[in-house]
């Protein structure tokens, strides 16, 4: 049988027939290949081009777009008292606000006409915070209240705070009217939930800024179009939350109620809302965290309250004023958002607690009430009551010793900062920018979509077409390109501090609980507190600016980066132990690897944080868009260039947004 096998052969090698070759392979082109081939030939152009079609536009220059938004301006001025949309809609809302407004700062902080004093001094004021706090809370979190509420006096700030607060109180209770309901309508349908997420995304991605100058356009400026404002930029996290709340209800529960003839109201009223209250009360905090964010950069918009002091301070450099006022807002933010967090788990905490107190929680309370009341009638009626004694010698101290400590910083350390400052502006900044506004727009453009679409796919490219276009439609081209310089620096600091602590926190449970309260309390506080301490150490500058935005953004990214390296499998980490690899291999050949979702979704939110801080630097020297925003406010002529640069600046968000959500997407599959 085998020879006959070799004679059947043999005819075959005769007639020159060879073995198949060996398939060669075809080397795949990664995508970090492709991204350094885009910027290669950028760079290349960039020297061979600089210079040329930069739409560079001076300070004072306009653009027709801008024009024809002043002329909008002043038409909507010349005819808001005669148009029936602003008759019969935009001033009837602004009119209901602003009696919302007065009535309650006539009760706690502006006198009203008759009385030298408002209706309940600090004295009530106080009662009434410790007693809420009680009631919702516990008694630790109503000594917290009231001696922060103290303090506020002390630094004599007690009027602005109180002003503060009563935009505060009337945003919420205005935006938690229909956040609630609608939040509740979306988690009871998925179609309902499918058309206001888009409408979410845009509301937090947009810059806190930039709802100020459309809605001075209707509705004037002033307290109305601040807490409107608030209101817009608070609302969505209620929204989100609520709807997650409905959804997280196991279903069995509903399905028993259902089977017991409950009707679906019964079942909402009865099932829903109870067992998801608490989470409910979480999207509260949220809202009124957001609401104490906004409200003081609605200061611009001639907000009154804490943030005007600081804007004030900002605008003349003066550090003591400043930080007094920003430790006023921490203060207030903190007690607010421990009496929210108390209230979203007392029944909790009172369920596994033997106190015997608890069993006299009622009559106690009632008793709370009778000493409240007496408070507040005390301080309706003697002035050693309403008004807040002394003249606010604990916020001088703080103010002189803050000015004290910034004049020592300049005069010993201003070598090592100004050097730490110079190096990073020459060193990275300024080239970095110079790539940017000194290429051709159309090289930056056609650059910024081809890495969209490397990094996102053609859904993020063509977005990022459609951005490119409308950025160069806003007549700001030169200065969104100085903007976007400055975001990705600072995104790029953002994100090696993130993954360092990040990756030290995912790590070890003990630098977990080290951090998180720190950084807890760093997204506490609003955007504009950042400013100050970096006021002093490096003067008003574009990287103090840069600084702060790092600051302000890198909890958020130091959390998602724990949280990716945390949630990577233990036993992966063990097999790679076993195999004999270091801590440092482990880190960058296994743990960061399989968070690399994590990674980009840190790089995500760092990017939007450090862009809502845009316009809060224009006011220390950032210039570019944030510069443009804040003259827009003050300088009528520029109220059209102000608007298109607070477009610019959405854009821009729009535009990262996408691309990182897409390259996250992308990296998860």
């Amino acid at each position: 049988m085998t020879v006959a096998m070799e004679k059947t052969e043999k005819p075959e090698k005769s007639q020159g027939v060879e073995p198949a070759a060996p398939v060669k392979r075809v080397r795949k082109v990664s995508r970090s290949m492709v991204i350094a081939a885009i910027l290669v030939i950028w760079l290349v152009l960039f020297a061979v081009l600089r210079g040329k079609q930069t739409l560079t536009l001076a300070a004072a220059d306009l653009t027709d777009l801008h024009r024809w938004f002043n002329d909008v301006n002043d038409s909507i001025g010349a005819n808001r008292n005669s148009n029936p949309l602003f008759l019969y809609f935009f001033n009837e809302i602004r009119l209901v606000i602003d009696n919302l407004v007065t009535f309650v700062q006539e009760l706690i902080s502006q006198p009203p006409a008759g009385r030298p004093v408002p209706q309940i001094g600090w004295l009530g004021v106080v009662g009434i915070a410790g007693y809420v706090s009680w009631a919702v809370g516990n008694w630790r979190v109503a000594l917290l209240a009231v001696a922060g509420f103290t303090f506020l006096g002390l630094q004599g700030l007690w009027q602005e705070s109180m002003d503060t607060l009563v935009l505060i109180l009337c945003a919420v209770f205005v935006a938690l009217l229909f956040a609630i309901p609608l939040g509740v309508w979306a988690g009871l349908s998925d179609r309902v939930n499918r058309i206001i997420t888009p409408f979410l995304d845009f509301m937090q991605t947009m810059p806190t800024f930039v709802y100020l100058a459309p809605l001075t356009l209707f509705f004037l400026i002033g307290p109305a179009s601040a807490t409107i404002a608030t209101m817009i930029y608070a609302a969505p996290p209620t929204i989100r939350i609520t709807a997650h709340a409905i959804r997280t209800v196991p279903e069995t529960t509903v399905e028993a109620a259902d089977s017991m003839g409950a009707t679906r109201r019964q079942s909402l009223m009865k099932v829903l809302l109870p067992m998801s209250k608490r989470t409910v009360v979480m999207g509260v905090n949220q809202t009124i965290m957001a609401a104490l964010a906004m409200v003081t950069i609605a200061a611009l918009i001639d907000a009154p309250g804490l943030g005007k002091t600081v804007v004030s301070a900002l605008q003349t450099l003066d550090v003591g004023t400043a930080f007094n006022a920003g430790l006023a807002i921490v203060v207030l933010a903190i007690v607010l958002d421990r009496v929210t967090t108390a209230a979203s788990t007392r029944e909790e905490a009172a369920r596994g607690s033997k106190n015997r107190f608890l069993t006299w929680r009622r009559p106690l309370l009632a008793a709370g009430a009778v000493v409240t009341a007496v408070l507040v009638y005390m301080s309706n009626t003697y002035l050693w009551a309403a008004e807040f004694p002394g003249e606010g010698r604990t916020g001088s101290t703080i103010s002189s010793t803050a000015d004290s400590v910034t004049t020592w910083v300049q005069d010993n350390l201003s070598g090592l900062t100004n050097a730490f400052r110079d190096a990073l502006t020459n060193g990275l900044l300024n080239p970095f920018q110079a790539v940017l506004t000194d290429s051709p727009w159309w090289l930056v453009g056609a650059a910024l979509i081809a890495l969209a679409v490397v990094l996102g796919g053609w859904r993020a490219g063509i977005t990022t077409a459609v951005c490119v276009g409308l950025l160069l439609g806003t007549g700001v081209w030169s200065d969104a390109m100085t903007t976007m310089a400055s975001t990705l620096v600072a995104t790029v600091l953002v994100m090696l501090i993130g993954v360092t602590f990040g990756v030290w926190m995912g790590r070890s449970a003990l630098v977990d609980r080290l951090l998180r309260p720190t950084l807890d309390a760093a997204q506490v506080m609003p955007p504009f507190v950042y400013l100050v301490p970096f006021l002093a150490l490096f003067g008003a500058t574009r990287f103090t600016a840069i600084v702060a935005a790092v600051v302000y953004a890198t909890p958020v990214a130091i959390k998602i980066v724990a949280d990716g390296v945390r949630n990577v499998p233990e036993t992966t980490v063990e097999a790679a132990t076993s195999a004999g690899c270091n801590t440092w291999q482990i880190i960058t050949k296994v743990q960061l690897p399989m968070a690399r979702s994590a990674l980009t979704l840190a790089t995500n939110q760092g990017l939007i944080y450090v862009l809502s801080m845009v316009v809060v630097g224009g006011l220390v020297g950032a210039g570019a868009l944030g510069y443009d925003v804040v003259a827009g406010f003050s300088q009528g002529q520029l109220y059209g260039k102000g608007l298109a640069a607070g477009l610019a600046i959405v854009l821009l968000g729009v535009m990262f947004d996408r691309i990182t959500q897409a390259a996250a997407r992308r990296t998860s599959a």
